[in-house]
């Protein structure tokens, strides 16, 4: 992180001038508290947690330690004020998990997963599928 920490101060400091809400992709297994913060103060909104590894141990023992990690980040960003979304490889079978572990979470970014998904099912179907997944980590939280 502080190897673009002049690019990121400059580029936050203009997007917060110009009223436009920024996110920046963070690898929940090597950002530290320190980085969070740091982003803060360079006028940084939010942070999206990169969600390939929790997406690729998904189903296996190994995730367990992997979201609770995840789960560790994201309080950890939240905590010094910075609004949490998450993305890449999330489906409606491991959004739910996600949301229950990550109550804080203020967006998803899902797109080739529901696109094909639609494609067999129809995007109401979909929709529908994704939002009862997000409902339901959500009332569990």
């Amino acid at each position: 992180m502080l190897e673009n920490s002049d690019l990121l101060r400059e580029v936050g400091a203009k997007l917060k001038k110009a009223g436009v809400r920024s996110s920046v992709f963070v690898d929940p297994e090597t950002v530290t508290e320190k980085d969070y913060r740091l982003l803060k103060s360079f006028g940084i909104d939010r942070v999206e947690l990169y969600t390939e590894r929790y997406a690729e141990t998904f189903g296996s023992p190994e995730n367990a330690a992997v979201l609770a990690n995840y789960a560790r980040s994201a309080r950890e960003a939240h905590a010094v004020g910075l609004g949490i979304n998450a993305g890449h490889d999330l489906t409606s079978q491991n959004l739910t998990a996600l949301v229950r572990a990550i109550p804080m979470l203020d967006e998803v970014s899902i797109g080739h997963a529901l696109v094909c998904d639609a494609l067999w099912l129809g995007f109401r179907e979909t929709i529908q599928r994704y939002l009862r997944a997000i409902r339901e980590g959500a009332s569990d939280a």
